[in-house]
């Protein structure tokens, strides 16, 4: 199963992939930006920018709550175990601690600058924020509910990540030509990357060793080698790329292009595009089914859902990697693919 969040017409959609249609399609809040599975659990929390959360139970999708976390949401993000959740509420300047098992909020920590992101370590113990004004990362304890310190970066960091053992965190300076990284544990920054280009999001590789950025204005893909801070390679892509996402073993990264409607597959260890493949109108969204036998593609111009063989084989002979389009709803812009053994 394959569940679509849809913006303007406020629903959840269920897209069965054993045959390609739409099993159930539910209301949720409005403005709905954000699907994520929580977990060891069966459930779907739908992020809404007006501030509230559905909690949903799947494979039969059902709200069985709702939360408020204030007057918009952003970032969610789960701790490992799924028993708890953190979110932003950049209207308000707040990060909101969730019970997860309870569902309900048990804490929330007002930031005096604007924030914008949020990223989680890895191993569920350092909360980085974004604070696009003050050109700054904030550090907080999940344990401890604190700040810890705070780190200067580049002009308007934006979106994150954090090598898998916690060591550091990349973050795009969208105001700038640079990604810049820096220390989880002592909270200092170790470098400004000149990249050449505004980058727009940030793929980490499986192995932690390189960083995929991509870059909207630009349309291009430009690779940092994440343990010695420098660019190897930068190559162009299809127009306006705007997310991606990795196979498992590392061996290919698809990334979707919300300017000409297209799929490009990347053979990442030969650096050869593998294919590029027209799939709709402006693709937002990607997600790999577990087995990786299928990608599934979130089209908001076209409102629909593309499902594409995913195995590289398929991908050489272009004409045979699309399946097929599934209606959804009206302007989809986030789907999750669940691991039915709730990992």
């Amino acid at each position: 199963m394959a569940f679509v969040v849809n913006n303007q017409s406020a629903t959840l959609a269920a897209v069965n992939l054993a045959d390609f249609r739409v099993t159930a399609s539910i209301p949720v809040v409005l403005q709905p930006e954000r699907v994520l599975a929580r977990p060891g659990s069966r459930q779907l929390y739908v992020v809404s920018a007006t501030g509230k959360i559905n909690v949903v139970a799947y494979p039969d999708p059902r709200i069985v709550s709702t939360l408020d976390v204030g007057r918009s949401a952003k970032d969610l993000a789960f701790s490992p175990d799924g028993r708890s959740a953190y979110v932003l509420n950049p209207a308000d300047r707040e990060v909101i601690f969730l019970d997860c098992e309870a569902a309900k909020e048990t804490f929330r920590i007002h930031l005096r600058d604007t924030i914008s992101d949020l990223a989680l370590a890895p191993d569920g113990k350092t909360l980085i924020v974004a604070s696009p004004t003050s050109n700054q990362l904030t550090f907080l304890s999940t344990q401890t509910r604190q700040p810890l310190s705070t780190v200067e970066v580049g002009r308007a960091p934006g979106v994150m990540v954090v090598l898998p053992d916690s060591s550091g965190v990349f973050v795009a300076d969208t105001g700038e030509e640079t990604v810049s990284a820096a220390n989880v544990a002592t909270q200092k920054l170790l470098s400004n990357i000149e990249i050449g280009t505004r980058p727009t999001a940030l793929l980490l590789k499986p192995d932690g060793g390189e960083i995929f950025v991509l870059s909207a204005h630009a349309s291009s893909l430009v690779i940092v080698d994440a343990f010695h801070n420098n660019v190897e390679q930068t190559f162009p892509t299809g127009r306006e790329p705007v997310a991606g996402v990795f196979r498992q073993d590392s061996s290919v990264l698809y990334i979707a292009n919300a300017g000409d409607g297209s799929v490009m597959a990347l053979d990442v260890q030969n650096r050869v595009v593998l294919a590029s493949t027209h799939v709709g109108v402006e693709p937002r969204a990607l997600a790999l089914t577990p087995d990786e036998r299928f990608l599934v593609v979130a089209d908001s111009a076209a409102s629909s859902l593309a499902v594409m063989r995913a195995d590289p084989q398929s991908l050489a002979k272009e004409h045979s990697a699309l399946i097929t389009t599934v209606p959804v709803g009206a302007r989809p812009v986030d789907v999750v693919v669940p691991d039915w053994l709730g990992k």
